[in-house]
């Protein structure tokens, strides 16, 4: 499996492309502020065709060029999917930011009424099975980080990983090398968080490689024993 990752121009957002081989179609993940540039040259170096966009919450850091990835397929829009309890936030995500990140936000960037949500949006629920880009996909519903944050499983991992990872989990803010998502942005929930934790984290196996949505990939086995946070729950 091909995997590349790159970190966006705004809160370091990592941004993936995943495809079975080079050449063939491939899926989006998080595509964060700045990225449409960096993606076409990805496309065009390894010969890619997106086919879908998937997205591991609503945040605006991690859907902000959503719309103009979903539009890059020729003739037809590329579908969005996102879970159905972070569906709202498509329809306009810096209007579910707080006020002081807002007024940030627009600074930087510009308002708020240049957003249009995709044209194609699907949602997902917990424990849907997808198959996107001849890619085997599993849905994990984890709130806490926001209400619909979901992790994406699949049962590959990418090319060159050592020998003992075979499964790969797209954790999206719910878990980090280290540590984890805060849970004090609107929409976040510090109970749902540790329930995630505790009942969907924590059981994944140690042979999972997971591909977080900021900082470095790490692996399940290494997260419990250090990440204070899973520690903690397991004691």
């Amino acid at each position: 499996m091909f995997v590349l990752s790159f970190p966006a121009m705004a809160f370091a957002t990592n941004c993936f492309v995943i495809a079975r081989a080079l050449g063939e179609e491939c899926l989006v993940v998080d595509p964060g502020i700045g990225v449409v540039d960096t993606l076409r040259q990805v496309f065009d170096e390894h010969r890619l065709r997106p086919a879908a966009v998937i997205l591991t919450h609503g945040h605006l850091d991690h859907v902000y060029s959503v719309t103009p990835v979903c539009r890059s397929g020729g003739a037809a829009f590329l579908p969005a999917y996102i879970h159905d309890d972070d569906r709202y936030r498509l329809t306009n995500p810096v209007s579910t930011l707080g006020p002081d990140l807002r007024e940030m936000f627009e600074q930087e960037f510009g308002p708020a009424h240049k957003w249009q949500e995709p044209e194609d949006i699907r949602t997902l629920t917990d424990g849907q099975q997808l198959t996107i880009a001849g890619i085997d996909l599993g849905v994990l519903l984890a709130p806490g980080h926001t209400e619909g944050s979901v992790m994406f499983g699949i049962d590959a991992v990418p090319d060159g990983v050592p020998d003992e990872l075979d499964r790969t989990m797209i954790t999206g803010d719910v878990v980090f090398a280290g540590s984890i998502g805060r849970t004090d942005l609107p929409g976040g929930d510090d109970r749902a968080m540790q329930r995630s934790l505790r009942d969907v984290v924590l059981p994944l196996p140690d042979s999972t490689l997971l591909l977080t949505g900021h900082g470095p990939a790490t692996t399940m086995k290494r997260e419990r024993a250090v990440n204070p946070f899973l520690r903690g729950l397991a004691g």
